[in-house]
Formats: structure tokens, C-alpha cells, sequence
């Protein structure tokens, strides 16, 4: 094991050109996932949506991040390049096609259908970066690419009032999403397969697909189980937390559109630098002390989102409560990319994140949407903070620590 004194080992060429590569494709992820939450109160007014139509919408087009599915697990027999190079230019085109949405259902149906894209791409670049780079930087350079995200965010919250604005409306931010397209024509030629991944193509050559409940009879079972619930605990609150908050700052705390904008972007601002030490925190710290530090603040920064009742009180809040729901997936991913040997990995991603983790995802706008025309979306989305604290209870008691180890090693844990 690697300590916080030794020197670090040095990026290859290529290593840096795919950390730039993974980051940009990152940072539309980021895009995307606060699209939805700025765009939401104008579309629902749009269409003439209740709170609980709107929870219900965001319910069913998160149910696109358990399909991914499908495509994150395939990484194990397509390769991590193939699948890749597919979920980005699906994302790319169901953006697109969001903007020409005639109504509620397409809108909905499309928005599903690149979530089934955009967090393939997400899952796989995670794997990515488990694998291209070496142990004492594997948390570094999680956590940089995860804080792309938030930078994609922190355009997104700058950009979305000057785009609804224009003739076109909140169409126009769905059609800033074809630029990954032409990222990718660009970039992906030097993107190569990961070497791990090639030496388990080798030693498995002309093996069949391995079956769909492949890992529940494995030894692996166990800890991904483990790992889906505390994916699903803590996405109740991460989830929601920036989500709703513009609806909840319009409506019931009476700011305009022009203050909410300043808030998220100030906040999304102030969070970044957080987001990109997340990762490094927890190659220096290790995983479950960087998790006591992540979901603490994560709890207190939603609780006073949706709590506090001055717009100041309230942005300073907003900056944890973004800091959480991006900081917290160095942490899981870490974890579920180091615990898994190659041939299991994606399909591990795939189980525990996207297929049993994402149950919560889904559901949870839902019955928030629900319990907010009765009490409001602040004391609802506010009684959430509860389960970070949950989550980080269930890390420490469950998941053993993985910092400086390599994969072979770690998977064997």
C-alpha cells in the first residue's frame, strides 16, 4: 500500500489525453442532470403538470438510468471502447430529439431514453478510470472526472436563463446536447480498450455470454447486494436534493427566476472546488474516512436547502447539497469498481447501481412529488437529509477500506 508521503506515479501520455477525454464526456452528464431540474417548473407550466405529475415525470425518465442496465453489463463482453463510443452518441441524439418533443409523453420518452445512454456512459468511464490508472490515483481521477460533472452543472445553471429566453425556449437547452457528437468523432480515435479488459478478452476467447444472474451465483453476490442498498439509500436523498429546489425556491419561498439562477450558479460555483478534492480526500484520507466527511455535509447541505428561510441561508446550504449529490459517487464508485475482479466488474456496476441501486431513484421523486401537495417540497425533500447518515452508517459497518491497493488485490477483499 501506497502512503500520502510516497511520490506519485506518473501519467502516460495517453493516460492524460483519456482523462481528458472521460472528463469532457463527463462534464454533459452533469449538463443533462440539471437540465431537468431548471427546465422542470417552465415545462410543467407548459403542459399544465400538478407537483405530483412533475414527481411523477422525473420518476419515469430516471427509469432509464436502471435500463443502462443492459448496456453498462455488455461492457464485459463488448469491451469498455465499443460501449462507450455507443452511449455517447445515443445521448447525443435522444437530446436532440428531447428538443423536438411535441408534448408531456415524447418529452418524457426521450429524456428516459437518453438517461438509458448518459449514465451508460458514466457507468463505463467509472470503469475506465478503475482500470487505466494506477492505485494512488485511482480516487484523484474518479473524483476530477465526477467534478466535470459539476462543472457541466455549473454552465448548465449559467446558461439555462439566457436559452429560455430565446424563441425556442427550454427546447434550446436539449439542443446544446449534440455537442458531445462531435467531441467524440474527434477524440474517440485514440481512445483504446483497457489492458485489463484485454487480458480478460484473451483468457475468456470464444466463451459464450455469460448468463444474466451470472454474479447472484457467484461469491460475489454478497457485496454487491451490499453495495445496491447503500446505492439506493443514499440516491433517495442525492437524488432529490437538487432536483427540486428550484420548484421549491419559486413557489414556496417566493424567488424569482433571476434569483434562483444567481443561487445555483453561485452555489454550483462555490461547490466545484469541493467536488474536485472529493477525490483526492479519499486517496489521502482513505474511503470511509472521506465518506464520514462526504455524507456528513451532505446531510446538513440538504436539510437547510429546504429548511432555511433567507435566499442567503438557503445558497449557502444549496453549495453542500451540490457538493453531496456529486461527492458522494467517488466514494461509491471507488468502491464498486475496486471490489470486483475485470470479468465481474461492469456487470457489478450494472446490479448494484443501475439495476437494484436505481429502484430509490425512481420511486423516491415520486412519493416526494406525492407528500409535497400535501406538506410542501421543503418539508418533504428536508426530512430526506435523514438517509446519507444511513448510508455512511452502512458503509462503515460493511465495506472494508480499498486506498493504495490494486484492483487484483482489492477484489479479493
Amino acid at each position: 500500500m501506497t502512503t500520502a508521503s510516497e511520490p506519485k506515479t506518473p501519467l502516460t501520455p495517453y493516460q492524460r489525453r483519456l482523462f481528458v477525454f472521460l472528463s469532457v464526456a463527463s462534464f454533459f452528464e452533469g449538463y443533462d442532470f440539471l437540465a431537468l431540474t431548471q427546465i422542470l417548473p417552465n415545462v410543467g407550466a407548459e403542459m399544465g403538470l400538478s407537483p405530483s405529475d412533475e414527481g411523477l415525470l422525473v420518476g419515469v425518465i430516471n427509469a432509464g438510468t436502471m435500463i443502462a442496465y443492459v448496456l453498462v453489463r455488455k461492457a464485459d463482453q463488448w469491451g469498455r471502447r465499443r460501449v462507450l463510443t455507443i452511449t455517447i452518441a445515443g445521448y447525443t441524439l435522444f437530446s436532440v430529439l428531447t428538443g423536438l418533443a411535441p408534448n408531456v409523453f415524447a418529452f418524457a420518452a426521450c429524456q428516459l431514453l437518453a438517461r438509458v445512454f448518459l449514465i451508460g456512459e458514466w457507468a463505463v468511464s467509472m470503469v475506465y478510470a478503475a482500470e487505466e490508472y494506477p492505485k494512488d490515483r485511482r480516487g484523484m481521477v474518479i473524483g476530477v472526472i465526477q467534478a466535470f460533472s459539476s462543472l457541466g452543472s455549473i454552465v448548465c445553471a449559467g446558461v439555462v436563463p439566457l436559452l429560455l429566453s430565446t424563441p425556442l425556449g427550454w427546447r434550446s437547452v436539449y439542443f446544446v446536447g449534440g455537442v458531445p457528437l462531435v467531441m467524440m468523432a474527434v477524440a474517440r480515435r485514440g481512445l483504446r480498450e483497457t489492458a485489463r479488459f484485454e487480458r480478460h478478452a484473451a483468457e475468456r476467447r470464444g466463451e459464450g455470454a455469460p448468463p444474466f444472474t451470472q454474479i447472484l451465483r457467484s461469491a460475489h453476490r454478497g457485496r454487491m447486494l451490499e453495495l445496491a442498498l447503500i446505492w439506493g439509500v443514499t440516491y433517495v436523498c442525492t437524488q432529490n436534493a437538487v432536483t427540486f429546489w428550484k420548484t421549491f425556491a419559486l413557489r414556496e419561498r417566493g424567488m424569482t427566476d433571476a434569483e434562483v439562477g444567481a443561487s445555483i450558479t453561485l452555489a454550483a460555483l462555490v461547490s466545484t472546488p469541493l467536488i474536485f478534492a472529493s477525490g483526492k480526500l479519499i486517496d489521502v484520507a482513505g474511503r470511509r474516512r472521506g465518506a464520514v466527511v462526504i455524507y456528513t455535509l451532505t446531510a446538513a447541505g440538504v436539510l437547510g436547502a429546504y429548511a432555511l428561510p433567507t435566499q442567503a441561508g438557503l445558497t449557502v446550504a444549496l453549495i453542500f447539497a451540490i457538493f453531496g449529490a456529486s461527492g458522494v459517487l467517488p466514494v461509491l464508485n471507488a468502491y464498486t469498481t475496486e471490489l470486483f475482479p475485470t470479468h465481474f466488474r461492469s456487470d457489478a456496476v450494472a446490479w448494484s447501481n443501475n439495476l437494484l441501486g436505481r429502484i430509490t431513484y425512481i420511486l423516491s421523486p415520486i412519493g416526494l412529488g406525492i407528500a409535497a401537495e400535501r406538506v410542501g417540497w421543503g418539508r418533504a425533500v428536508s426530512t430526506t437529509a435523514v438517509f446519507p447518515l444511513i448510508a455512511l452508517v452502512l458503509i462503515l459497518w460493511l465495506l472494508p477500506e480499498t486506498r493504495g491497493k490494486e484492483l487484483e488485490e482489492t477484489s479479493r477483499v
